[in-house]
């Protein structure tokens, strides 16, 4: 809505942005923009240009992205992020992938567990492995996988440690060691609930950065955590014990990554990952 950056943006002249916005209006046969001295607006019209436009727009961006991917063969470069531990599934996907082209180079890269986003929203990594629930308005969520039921983990001197199972009603009272941002409140919610599904309250522990500090508080008794089956089978510790929890949501994981990039190689590796379920 303002012809001087239109004119710098696309390394024109402000005349021939003038131009060649009169020669879209003839070719219409309508008057898509109002301009005055003082501001420019779109014509219902042109609104309804611009809206019925961007879906097609956004396709073409992405036909030439895939097209130069193709035409450059062999050759690039896929960035995972993922959060804790990449398990078999992930490992197996970019085993996969890699095999089935072994021009691509795969990097992996462990994400805090306290900030699941950051690190895709910088171009650090291009798609994460993090855990859900996912709800931001910038990126996609894709596949999901990896469910699985949770476990409180405790300390052996813990009041549950003894316990062969427990019903999320049980939790009331007790402590659990929550995440600390910049992960989003309704995400660290999930991971340590503020109170069971009837409303009983289970209070907050300390807030920890990744799953060794959690690991770290849960030996010293400062609380428990509740972790996926898989993850705390990966830490078996003599000093841990890890209890199934009945009553919740299985734990899950999802592909992520920014919307409108979903490349090629992403949507490849998307595929791979869904292969290995």
């Amino acid at each position: 809505m303002h012809f001087g950056r239109t004119a710098e943006r696309l390394y024109l002249t402000q005349s021939r942005v003038s131009q060649l916005l009169r020669a879209l209006e003839h070719r219409i046969g309508g008057r898509l923009v109002e301009r005055t001295s003082r501001r420019v607006s779109l014509t219902p019209l042109g609104q309804e240009f611009l809206e019925s436009l961007r879906p097609a727009y956004v396709a073409l961006e992405r036909v030439v992205t895939s097209t130069q991917q193709k035409a450059a063969g062999s050759s690039g470069q896929l960035r995972i992020g993922f959060q804790g531990t990449a398990n078999d599934q992930i490992l197996a996907a970019v085993g996969g992938f890699q095999e089935q082209h072994p021009g691509i180079l795969v990097e992996v890269m462990e994400l805090p567990l306290n900030d699941p986003f950051s690190a895709l929203r910088r171009g650090d990594v291009d798609a994460a492995v993090v855990l859900l629930p996912v709800a931001e308005d910038d990126l996609v969520l894709g596949p999901v996988f990896s469910e699985q039921p949770p476990t409180l983990t405790v300390s052996v001197k813990h009041p549950l440690a003894d316990r062969s199972t427990l019903d999320v009603e049980e939790l009331a009272g007790s402590v659990l060691i929550s995440v600390a941002p910049p992960a989003p409140g309704y995400w660290r919610q999930v991971q340590a609930p503020t109170q069971t599904p009837s409303g009983a309250l289970i209070h907050r522990g300390p807030e920890v950065r990744t799953l060794q500090e959690g690991l770290s508080m849960i030996a010293a008794n400062r609380g428990g955590m509740l972790l996926c089956r898989p993850t705390a089978e990966l830490n078996q510790r003599a000093d841990l014990v890890h209890v199934p929890v009945t009553g919740l949501p299985d734990s899950a994981l999802g592909l992520v990554w920014r919307r409108g990039e979903d490349t090629l190689w992403l949507r490849t590796f998307a595929s791979a990952l869904v292969d290995q379920r």
